[in-house]
Parts: C-alpha cells; structure tokens; sequence
C-alpha cells in the first residue's frame, strides 16, 4: 500500500515522517513531496501510482483523481471538503475522509483575538504610540454584556459560544441542529442578526450555505455590530458586507476566509473596505493544530487499512 503526501503539511518533514511511522509502521510505503504546486499534470505525476493521498487545501480536481489510476482513499487535512471533487469520488470509489477537529482551539482563539483588536483598536493603538500619540479617538468596548451570535454550532462554534459566555456576553445561536447546552438561546438566524453585537459564522460551504450572509440579512445588523468570518469566504458575499462596512451600515469585521485561497488580489472589495481585519487564512494554523492534524491523518489511514473507516465524508 502506497501513501503519498502529495504537499506539505505545516509539520517539519523528520517529525511528519516519524509520525506516519509510529502509526502506520511496515504497511505502507509513505512518500513525501515537500513543495506545493497546482499543476494538474505534475499532481498525476505525484499520485499516478497512490492507493492513498493525503492532501490539506490543495484542490484535487476530476481530472487529477481520475488520473490516479491506483487511488482509493484520500486522507484530507483540513475539516472541510470543497476543495476535493467529491462526486468523481463517489463515482470512482475513493473514500474521503477528514481531520475534523484538529483546529477547533487554534480558530477559536483566533476569533476573540480578532474581536479584541476590533473592539480595543489594537493596530491602531500600536501604530498611535509608536508616532507619541495618546489615546484620543481609541476609547474601546467590552465584551461583557454584549450580545453574541454564533452562526452554526459545531464544535468550532460550540466553543466560540462557551468562550463568549466565559466573557460575560449573552450567546445565541442559529444551527441546523439545535443542542442542549447551557448559556446558549437557539433563535432563527433572521433574530439572532438583528439582536447581536458580535456574528462570529462556523458553518461548512455547500450549496444552503453560500451566500448565506448577503445583502438582505446585512441590512438587519445593528450599526454597531461586527461579522467575524472564519469559516469559508463564499458563505459571506464579499461585495455586500463591502458595501454595507463603507456605509456604515455595520461598524466592523474580522475576515480569515476568502473565495479563494491568499494571495487575495488587491482589488478584492474587503481590502478596500473600512474597518477590516483581514488575515491570510491562518485560523488552523497553530503549532498545536498542525501537529493534532497530521496524527489524525494518519489514523484515519490506519483505520481504512483495519477496515474501520473514520471521519467519513459521504
């Protein structure tokens, strides 16, 4: 059996490799392709004879999983899927399976670091003291008693839900699935936007989701209120929250996600938009999580090998 890393995980190759060992042993071959390239024919070239591939977010389209002839599983880093073809999968047999919750820590962290920097100006305190400036004009808010919307309440939003209860703000919840959890209100997603401070979003990109926050529901944001997005960019259109930050229609947001993986084109309406905090989708990329990720990928290989399939995408 032959596994192929066909790009990098984020784990120094010495360690990655001795992880796969401890955990897969003689079974399998493992080999390992430390740069990242997009080339469909070399991506072949990469996996033309893999019985499995272990990828993270570089995308696998029909043609490259058809082109590996051998494949049948692919083990993929990340917790979401859009990346992958998915119907070639189910057609041709291959097993997907993924790594959910390796960064639910490392992306929650990130979601009240960016709701601080927002809320107590904190690039813009550092650019002021560095040029002996005061704090004029940067008078923050508080967390406590602020009204907190968690936009789908898997364990990334479950998380970010306890978090913003821990800071004394009151949580309320939109989820396709509703669950019992203390210090958590469930509402339509029509009163959780209209009622909170903070909309911190955590579903998966599909077809229901894309989109999901537009122009209309925007219109129903306080003034006040800020978007966190650390979810995937096309769940948020780009153009209306753009619209509606230069407009003053809400009063800030923190963005981790676009439509397509960074570089982000210089034109794209966020970066030209006021009040943005935009990070090059770093919200799994922890030390901690890279490392919980690439033992789960192995896992699930191992579990595939002992005919006890995990994290199964349907």
């Amino acid at each position: 059996m032959k596994l192929v890393i066909i790009e990098p995980l984020g784990v120094d190759k010495e360690k990655l490799l001795k992880m796969a060992d401890d955990i897969l042993g003689q079974d399998v071959e493992v080999v390992y392709y430390n740069t990242r390239v997009t080339d469909t024919d070399e991506l072949i070239k990469r996996g033309s004879d893999a019985d499995i591939i272990a990828v993270s977010n570089l995308p696998l389209n029909t043609e490259v999983i058809e082109g590996c002839k051998n494949l049948k599983m692919i083990s993929v880093a990340f917790t979401g899927v859009d990346h992958i073809a998915m119907e070639t999968c189910r057609k041709n047999n291959v097993m997907v399976c993924n790594c959910a919750g390796y960064s639910t820590a490392a992306v929650s962290d990130l979601v009240f670091g960016m709701i601080i920097n927002i809320y107590r100006n904190l690039i813009k305190c550092n650019e002021v003291v560095r040029n002996k400036g005061t704090k004029d004009g940067l008078i923050g808010f508080e967390l406590e008693g602020k009204k907190f919307g968690v936009i789908g309440t898997g364990d990334i939003g479950l998380r970010v839900a306890k978090i913003a209860d821990a800071f004394g703000c009151d949580v309320y919840a939109y989820s396709r699935t509703k669950k019992d959890i203390p210090g958590i209100k469930y509402v339509d997603l029509e009163t959780l936007l209209k009622t909170c401070d903070i909309v911190s979003v955590h579903v998966p990109l599909n077809e229901k989701t894309k989109n999901m926050i537009n122009k209309d529901n925007i219109a129903l944001m306080k003034k006040n209120a800020i978007l966190i997005n650390t979810a995937r960019g096309p769940v948020v259109d780009s153009a209306a929250l753009a619209h509606a930050l230069n407009n003053g229609n809400i009063a800030g947001a923190g963005i981790d996600v676009f439509e397509n993986e960074p570089p982000v084109k210089m034109e794209h309406p966020l970066l030209n938009a006021k009040s943005v905090i935009a990070t090059p989708h770093i919200g799994f990329a922890t030390k901690e999580a890279l490392e919980k990720r690439a033992v789960i990928v192995f896992n699930n290989v191992r579990k595939y090998l002992d005919n006890e399939p995990q994290n199964i995408i349907k």
